[in-house]
């Protein structure tokens, strides 16, 4: 292969990775755990993120605790902070916690919850298509 066709090809590549971690977040989500399910829009402007719990299974279901929070927000107008980075309040079971949302690429999302910037948890969502 001579040189420009590697350096096309090496081009290209990096263009489709590029793309590929960068895709749009909106669409249905599921957590790790397969419990509960989330589906993320673009809103406010149309620039910032919002999620919405629209599912619980697992048992999930069940707990009285979780039900208040069923199809409401746990992000509301996340704003974009870089390609593929949203910063917000996170709103979850009651508590309120600094809130990032990275895109790590188009099937996966890491959400952040972070309080009094110390006291931090992740979780690992990935693109639902059920």
């Amino acid at each position: 292969m001579n040189r420009f066709a590697r350096y096309a090809l090496g081009a290209g590549l990096a263009l489709a990775a590029a793309t590929a971690a960068f895709a749009s977040p909106v669409g249905t989500w599921e957590i790790e755990m397969r419990d509960s399910r989330y589906e993320a829009t673009m809103c406010g402007d149309g620039t910032q993120l919002c999620v919405r719990l629209i599912w619980l299974g697992n048992g999930a279901e069940q707990q009285p605790e979780n039900i208040p929070y069923l199809n409401q927000l746990i992000i509301n107008e996340a704003t974009q902070t870089r390609p593929g980075e949203w910063k917000g309040q996170l709103n979850l079971y009651g508590h309120k916690a600094a809130g990032t949302i990275t895109q790590v690429n188009e099937n996966q999302i890491t959400l952040q919850g972070c309080v009094l910037a110390v006291f931090c948890k992740s979780y690992e969502m990935y693109r639902y298509n059920g």
